[in-house]
């Protein structure tokens, strides 16, 4: 994620003042009302420009749908990456362990990141149902970060003593859009946790003979409290640091 990282920066530094209200307000509306609900007069006010600023900066409003779903991702690559990271830490040292604690680390993060940014279920998701047209510059920017989420847990799959771990990651990447989708629309209680056990019970049924996930820590949900995700998301507390 090193290049992609460096990209992302070098894209944030170059908007203005005036395109990161820009942007952020689009975040906030598109997100919350829908992208087809807003237009770009709303935004404009909101983040307190002129139309054309907002034209000059982005060129047209598919071009800021698809900024601000860039942007998205970005954000859940880094906090991914992130726990991940932390989850690699606090493993056992064998290295097999290791690399199943951070397949399972990645539906910890998910259930923090659902809690505190997905109270509307995941937003490629909801803003593919609006963007039906496949060459939508939106929709490009969707199709890419689903396709970065499988070949990543392929990644991950491939570094665990699991047998076919390139099938194994399809499975986990169903059990990561379900969960979020099924999290939005509220009707399973802690549809993450879920995902997460079902993820442990298919890497012992394909590990080795014992199971490799015995002891594997769920570091990355230190910190939410016991049901969280039940009944709605939680957001962050007052002075609880928000995700970056």
């Amino acid at each position: 994620m090193g290049s992609g990282a460096t990209g992302a920066a070098a894209r944030r530094a170059a908007l203005t003042p005036g395109a990161r209200r820009v942007l952020d307000t689009a975040a906030e509306l598109f997100y919350e009302r829908g992208i087809n609900a807003v237009g770009v007069d709303l935004i404009a006010q909101r983040a307190q420009v002129t139309k054309k600023t907002l034209y000059d900066r982005f060129g047209s409003k598919e071009a800021l749908v698809a900024a601000y779903l860039r942007e998205r991702d970005e954000r859940w690559r880094r906090w991914l990456s992130a726990r991940l990271d932390e989850a690699a830490r606090a493993a056992d040292p064998d290295p097999g362990t290791a690399a199943v604690a951070r397949v399972l680390a990645t539906f910890d993060a998910l259930e923090v990141w659902t809690c505190r940014e997905n109270p509307r279920g995941c937003g490629f998701v909801n803003a593919a149902a609006e963007l039906p047209d496949p060459t939508h510059p939106g929709r490009l920017v969707i199709a890419e970060q689903k396709r970065w989420l499988r070949d990543y847990l392929r990644e991950l799959c491939r570094a665990t003593p699991a047998g076919d771990p390139d099938d194994l990651a399809d499975e986990l990447v169903l059990l990561h859009e379900g969960a979020m989708v099924l999290g939005g629309l509220g009707t399973v209680a802690e549809p993450v946790a879920l995902a997460r056990r079902l993820a442990e019970r298919a890497l012992t049924q394909r590990g080795p003979a014992g199971g490799v996930t015995r002891g594997v820590p769920r570091g990355a949900t230190r910190g939410v409290p016991r049901g969280a995700t039940g009944g709605g998301p939680r957001r962050a507390r007052p002075g609880e640091p928000a995700i970056r």
